[in-house]
């Protein structure tokens, strides 16, 4: 048997609630005795519902600790299905909870990320004191590890960009001495920390690239990441039919689809896999026995048309208020002002005298982003009921499809990929009365 580590990374949908977590366990245990770091994301729509706490609290509502004791018997049910009163893993989760309720006595904090950062993550930070409890409970020998701790970032906070060189330190140091014993690692995805100690995060569904982060560090023989879906698909199945699995995948197409916006994998996770050769397996924790998708290195790339759908998007219509071109001082300015924004760019379009672009429409940033640009520039906002329909190796018979009772606002194609942005419209109906006229 290799004895190089596996990383395994188990999201949301996995452990939402007992039953999953029995599941995750049961997966765990036929790996008994495989050397294996365990990244685990918060329990079902937690971080949802702590976001909510998030913005109440920087309301000044007088909901937001009302909202967080619902997090908190969420949690509680699943515990009481998993453990006896009085184990060791209710005080443990009531610390965490705690401390968010200290966040909560103070002001809002003026820096809305900074705060968003040190609240949020308590959702993977009980997820995880959860299931290590119960993976010990059931003879698994596994070790909490706080990935503040190993994974340290810079101070860009709902986006912190990994340091390595400390990563790397703290990895060697707090992880693999811990699996050389013949225990199990379990830690949190989605987050890291300053520095200075403060809390950060990596991106929304981060917790793929923490996996990925741990993988490289430790030169993985493989990580896996389980979903409820049985790999990877040419579409998501809640939004249409007849979609079907893809077995292999290149490194380079994987790229492609997450850059796009394919919800499987997070878009940073293939990049420091690729770096060493890691395989990357995409496998159902439903029927964990099924083969899944494969991406590596060396895999043939023959696909069938792969569409990707991003929802909440926001169109910027950017205009010179002189009608003067926009030129290479004009996009330098730009540029600089969506990167301070943290603004994600999925699409952009220029002409002579505009530049147009598509982002993820998050909180109110681009209301900022355009505000912060108003003395020159004239900006025209869409947001309502916009997304973004990728398809990588696109037929006309998919487009139009696609295209079925929507207005195409912005259009992008290449050999490979279209982009368009769109939005639906209400099919015009003759009147009745017109009709019979």
């Amino acid at each position: 048997m290799s004895n190089r580590i596996r990383v395994f990374k188990f999201g949301g949908a996995s452990v939402k609630n007992a039953d999953g977590v029995k599941n995750l366990s049961s997966i765990v245990e036929k790996f008994n005795g495989s050397p294996l770091a365990i990244v685990v994301s918060a329990m079902g729509k937690t971080t949802d519902a702590l976001e909510k706490v998030v913005a109440a609290h920087a309301a000044r509502s007088g909901t937001a600790k009302q909202l967080l004791d619902g997090v908190r018997e969420a949690h509680h049910q699943i515990m009481d299905a998993l453990f006896e009163n009085g184990d060791p893993v209710y005080d443990i989760v009531n610390d965490h909870f705690v401390a968010a309720e200290w966040i909560l006595d103070d002001e809002p904090h003026p820096n809305y990320d900074f705060m968003y950062d040190q609240l949020v993550p308590t959702g993977e930070l009980v997820a995880t004191a959860i299931v290590a409890a119960y993976l010990n409970k059931s003879g698994l020998k596994t070790r909490w590890v706080d990935a503040r701790d190993v994974i340290i970032t810079d101070d860009i906070f709902r986006e912190g960009w990994v340091q390595w060189d400390e990563t790397r330190a703290n990895v060697e140091k707090r992880v693999r001495p811990v699996i050389e014993k013949g225990e199990y690692v379990l830690t949190q995805g989605f987050i890291g920390s300053t520095k200075e100690n403060y809390t950060t995060t990596l991106g929304r569904e981060g917790s793929d690239y923490t996996a990925a982060i741990l993988s490289y560090c430790l030169d993985a023989e493989d990580m896996t990441i389980w979903k409820d879906v049985p790999g990877v698909l040419t579409a998501d199945p809640r939004l249409f039919d007849n979609v079907t699995k893809l077995d292999r995948l290149s490194y380079r197409e994987a790229i492609e689809m997450t850059y796009y916006g394919a919800k499987v994998i997070h878009p940073k996770t293939i990049k420091p896999l690729q770096n060493k050769s890691i395989p990357l397996y995409v496998k159902s924790f439903v029927n964990p026995e099924n083969d899944g998708t494969f991406i590596g290195p060396d895999v043939e790339d023959h696909y069938p048309p792969m569409v990707a759908i991003e929802r909440n998007q926001a169109l910027l219509n950017i205009s010179t208020r002189d009608f003067s071109f926009v030129a290479e001082h004009h996009m330098r300015y730009l540029f600089n002002q969506i990167a301070e924004h943290r603004l994600q760019v999925n699409l952009m379009q220029n002409t002579a005298i505009s530049f147009a672009i598509c982002v993820n429409h998050i909180d109110d940033r681009i209301f900022r982003f355009a505000e912060s640009i108003e003395k020159d520039f004239k900006v025209i906002l869409d947001y309502e009921g916009l997304e973004l329909i990728t398809v990588r190796h696109y037929t006309p018979q998919v487009i139009e499809m696609l295209r079925n009772g929507k207005i195409v606002m912005v259009e992008e194609r290449t050999k490979n990929t279209i982009q368009m942005v769109a939005k639906e419209v209400p099919l015009m109906k003759r009147k009745t009365e017109l009709a019979s006229a």
